[in-house]
């Protein structure tokens, strides 16, 4: 067989293997059985083993997997990928009628009510009917770029069906983007976890858990084994086609071979919509995958664009929230745990039940007053639900079924890991553990302190530092800079590879920053932000920590509660000791001196993609210039830098009469000698 004839067939079999894979994987109307599928499929990867330049991008054989990837990329949004404002009752709906009404005075208002499905939020690109790359929604304004795993998503096409003459657009869209759902069925969820079980292996929380970890293994033939599923929503951009409607686009994207959820109603007012709201509450449980809700969207796309958004949401669309699903379970045992700042948390055991997608075992009780106050004893009979379909919670418990053998809780008056004095102050619902060298509180402070967040120590998790501990190696962050490598093979299960790796890891946080370093101390009341704010003010640890509450609380944003925190941890003797260490470590970072330059007291707002500049890099380079970067355009907002394809932010601009800069316009602010190393070659 010559070229030309093998790339003739070769193209026959991947139209009729896509062909199969839509009617099965989005149709769920399969015609040919498994076996016929498999011969299809071996026949072409046979083909283009002997052919390999008849590969295509588009090859139904390259939903397989291919190698490792080192990391994942980072894409940035054309336009920001907003979360929805949340219902939770008629009024709550009723509320949101009013306000679209209200911004769209006399005209008719149609809605379309969809489910909203459990799973991970992406955004997806074709290009000339390709996929070309998708990323989840991360942050909202940049995501992770996960094409390569997406591909080996069945139900998503890597070439764009052409519809029929007269059943939708004709040709191609040059360019289109898509938002929708990726997740895991109830079935498919469940046999993941039994064969993890079967492996030994952690199990996974839910289907939502178990799809976003799936969807973001660096091995793309991990991600190919495990049976996710997708629902398309929305059309977030396009060139080559025109709708008017949502209900239009969601038509249009299931001719060009998208996955939709037919499972969607269209009504002219909110009584519709309520009504709809009550009946699927009803159904969810009988449903093949997880639901928690469902959105509901004003149907034209003029109107939706009239009505725009907020900084977090869109002002046209909605989700509504369903009420927790409630179960009862027993209260097995009560025991406390013990938090990195030493507050002991009391947990219920419960006997096993199944909630919201998963099954629960322990809820977090959160103090003693909580406890009195709903009466849970050891032996009771409660009702739990999932705060917000994630938190296990005790609602209250069930009197009727007591028996007289249930026993109270009491708060230990010793800490159950180390034996000192548990002390409750005035004004506070914490107990807390007052042990300097506490092993639960080390723990979780060397778990904090190497976080991604924090010194970002890759290869530190808790089964490392458990062993750490229990080997005497390490009593605190300092120590973690003195280990050698004979120490860490020393460890059950270290090898040569993996040791070197953690010293690597170790090595490289030596260079963190101050803000870093100061958040990955854990201090109470301490988060990323209020680190940030408090290395901008004092710019050393050293200052910091001869800072009085006074001092303290004249910084703007620092209250008295953070102030006094900052102040106690400051004076301690242990703390004292313990950046001694690290300083002799050599991690002693302090804050760049950002004298005034040419963006002083500037809120600088990025939108679109900047050719020499990333966004981060940017970011930093105003900072270090003296402005200030900022997510959303307001009043306050002083300029707007515009790249390629900006966003919303533009408009917004433009409506306020904020000042706009091309990427070119604002580099001729900026000196040359501040680029360093933040453009791109």
């Amino acid at each position: 067989m010559d070229l030309s004839e093998a790339g003739q067939k070769a193209e026959a079999l991947r139209e009729k293997i896509r062909h199969h894979d839509y009617l099965y994987y989005v149709l769920d109307q399969p015609e040919i059985s498994d076996a016929e599928y498999d011969e299809l499929m071996r026949q072409l990867l046979e083909l283009e083993g002997a052919f390999p330049e008849l590969v295509t991008p588009d090859s139904p054989s390259q939903r397989v997997g291919g190698g490792v990837l080192e990391d994942f990329g980072k894409i940035e949004h054309r336009f920001p990928m907003l979360s929805l404002a949340n219902a939770y009752n008629e009024e709550d709906l009723r509320s949101f009628d009013r306000r679209v009404r209200s911004l769209l005075p006399g005209e008719t208002v149609e809605y379309v009510v969809e489910l909203k499905i459990d799973g991970l939020s992406i955004g997806l690109e074709y290009r000339d009917g390709l996929f070309v790359r998708g990323a989840t929604r991360g942050d909202g304004e940049v995501g992770e770029d996960v094409t390569e795993n997406l591909k080996t998503v069945k139900s998503l096409p890597l070439r764009l069906r052409e519809p029929e003459p007269g059943q939708g657009p004709s040709g191609f869209p040059t360019v289109l983007e898509v938002r929708g759902e990726i997740y895991m069925s109830k079935a498919a969820f469940e046999d993941l976890n039994a064969q993890r079980e079967r492996q030994g292996e952690p199990l996974f929380a839910n289907p939502r858990n178990a799809a976003a970890g799936s969807l973001r293994q660096l091995d793309p033939r991990i991600t190919a084994d495990r049976k996710l599923d997708s629902f398309i929503y929305q059309i977030r951009y396009v060139e080559g086609i025109e709708t008017a409607t949502h209900w239009q686009a969601l038509t249009v994207l299931g001719q060009l071979g998208f996955k939709v959820n037919h499972e969607r109603r269209i009504f002219p007012d909110i009584e519709g919509v309520i009504h709809f709201c009550w009946q699927e509450q009803e159904r969810r449980s009988s449903l093949p995958y997880e639901i928690d809700g469902l959105v509901i969207k004003v149907n034209s796309l003029d109107q939706q664009k009239r009505l725009g958004t907020t900084a977090k949401s869109p002002r046209w669309a909605l989700a509504y929230k369903f009420p927790a699903e409630r179960v009862t379970t027993r209260v097995l045992d009560i025991i406390v745990q013990v938090g990195r700042t030493g507050t002991l948390t009391p947990t219920a055991l419960l006997e096993p039940v199944r909630v919201a997608g998963s099954t629960v075992s322990r809820a977090t009780l959160h103090n003693e007053d909580i406890i009195r106050e709903k009466d849970v004893r050891i032996g009771d009979t409660v009702i739990l639900q999932k705060a917000g379909d994630v938190i296990p919670e005790v609602v209250e418990v069930v009197k009727e079924k007591r028996s007289g053998q249930e026993k109270e809780f009491i708060m230990p008056t010793r800490c159950p890991v180390c034996g000192a004095e548990v002390v409750r102050l005035p004004g506070e619902a914490a107990s807390r553990c007052t042990g300097v060298a506490c092993p639960a509180q080390i723990r979780e402070g060397l778990l904090h302190f190497a976080s991604r967040d924090a010194m970002n120590i890759e290869g530190l998790g808790p089964a490392i530092i458990d062993q750490l501990l229990a080997a005497g190696l390490v009593h605190d962050p300092g120590d973690l800079y003195h280990l050698t490598l004979d120490q860490l093979l020393s460890l059950e299960r270290m090898g040569q590879k993996s040791a070197a790796n953690l010293l690597a890891a170790i090595e490289r946080s030596r260079s963190g920053s101050l803000p870093r370093l100061l958040y990955a101390l854990g201090i109470r009341y301490v988060g990323e932000r209020v680190a940030q704010v408090l290395v901008n003010h004092f710019g050393s640890l050293e200052a910091l920590s001869q800072a009085t509450v006074e001092q303290l609380t004249a910084v703007s944003e620092i209250g008295e509660k953070i102030a006094q925190s900052v102040a106690a941890f400051f004076r301690q003797e242990q703390t004292k000791d313990l950046l001694d260490r690290l300083a002799r470590a050599g991690i002693n970072p302090r804050a760049e001196e950002r004298p005034p330059g040419p963006l002083s007291g500037m809120s600088i707002v990025l939108t679109g993609t900047l050719s020499r500049l990333g966004r981060k890099e940017a970011e930093e380079l105003i900072s270090r210039l003296g402005g200030r970067p900022a997510s959303s355009v307001s009043k306050n907002t002083t300029l707007v830098v515009a790249g390629e394809k900006p966003g919303s932010k533009l408009e917004r601009a433009r409506e306020l009469g904020i000042k706009v800069l091309s990427e070119e316009e604002f580099l001729e602010l900026v000196p040359q000698a501040a680029f360093g190393r933040t453009t791109k070659e």
